[in-house]
């Protein structure tokens, strides 16, 4: 449980809508008072085969991300233009839907479709309209418009086909995604994070240093969260397992640990350039202060103050179990 006087523990979504076409889940924002905030939220899109979701406009920016089924289809008429981008969707695709775009969602695979949206004001709009409702079944048959493959070079990214930015042995993948890899992000204003945890693999404890919180969403597997606030005083150590979403307030210290089936979880950072800073690790910024800092400042020994840092510099943003 939470220690803070607001509750961190992460939590599933309600569902708003579930019909013949498809359902739309949401995290409110008074289930987390950060997200209502920063004016973001985040929603869960399930489309079964022929689910359609109709044309509708984003209101504010965010984020979709693959997390089932490769026959998915967005179209898309950005702000500004007069041209509708129809691209095709897998697992593991990440598409930015800029403030002001119009965009449809179609499943014309076997499988569902899942589709995490980062927008709250976005929920109550997709669930219904002045005729009821948003998301029907097409008929067989219908020929929707084809996808240009060319066009999705720009606007979408797979990031489960990314080279991985840190690959531990027994401790898994780390990813990151910003703009400077990915120039369309620009147009959300967001950055995203894609961990895989190996069984019991720790994902080493870390912070936002700008200001800006962190929302994570698991996609599968369970594991442990620990979160220490400002001041040092732990602020959650709970269970955590795939569907659930937690949010994490800024300069929070978090850590995940895996359970014995591992942990795949995505984290989205509402900025194109995150200052996520690790605080035991060799990139900790304990290892750039003084010594003489540091000791006042943990009210250690010179020595414990040596063995302190040189064990930071063996570890790294993911941590294997130890035998």
């Amino acid at each position: 449980m939470a220690s803070m006087d607001f509750d961190l523990s992460p939590k599933s979504a309600q569902k708003l809508f579930e019909g013949e076409g498809g359902s739309y889940c949401s995290w409110s924002s008074s289930g987390f008072p950060m997200l209502g905030e920063q004016k973001v939220g985040a929603g869960k899109l399930v489309l079964p085969p022929r689910g359609f979701a109709l044309p509708h406009y984003a209101d504010s920016s965010k984020i979709g991300y693959v997390l089932q089924g490769n026959g998915g289809i967005v179209g898309m008429v950005l702000p500004k233009s007069s041209e509708e981008v129809v691209l095709r969707l897998k697992k593991g695709d990440v598409i930015p839907v800029p403030l002001g775009a119009l965009s449809w969602w179609y499943n014309n695979g076997d499988h569902s479709e899942e589709v995490v949206i980062m927008n709250e004001k976005e929920a109550s709009k997709l669930a219904k309209s002045q005729t009821g409702i948003l998301l029907i079944k097409l008929e067989p048959g219908v020929s929707m418009p084809q996808p240009n493959s060319k066009t999705a070079e720009k606007m979408v990214y797979n990031i489960d086909a990314a080279p991985a930015d840190v690959e531990v042995n027994g401790g898994g993948v780390f990813k990151t995604l910003t703009a400077a890899k990915f120039p369309f992000l620009e147009e959300a204003g967001l950055s995203v994070n894609h961990v895989r945890l190996e069984a019991n693999a720790m994902h080493s404890p870390s912070y936002t240093a700008d200001g800006t919180f962190q929302a994570f969403y698991v996609a599968s597997g369970a594991g442990r969260v620990q979160v220490v606030g400002i001041g040092g005083k732990r602020a959650l150590d709970t269970k955590i397992q795939a569907g659930q979403l937690l949010v994490v307030p800024r300069f929070f210290v978090v850590a995940q640990i895996a359970d014995n089936e591992g942990m795949e979880f995505v984290s989205i950072l509402p900025t194109t350039s995150p200052a996520v800073e690790e605080f035991a690790s060799k990139k900790s910024v304990w290892n750039a202060l003084s010594p003489i800092v540091s000791q006042v400042a943990l009210s250690v020994t010179p020595e414990f103050e040596e063995f302190f840092k040189s064990n930071m510099q063996k570890t790294t943003t993911l941590i294997p179990p130890t035998n």
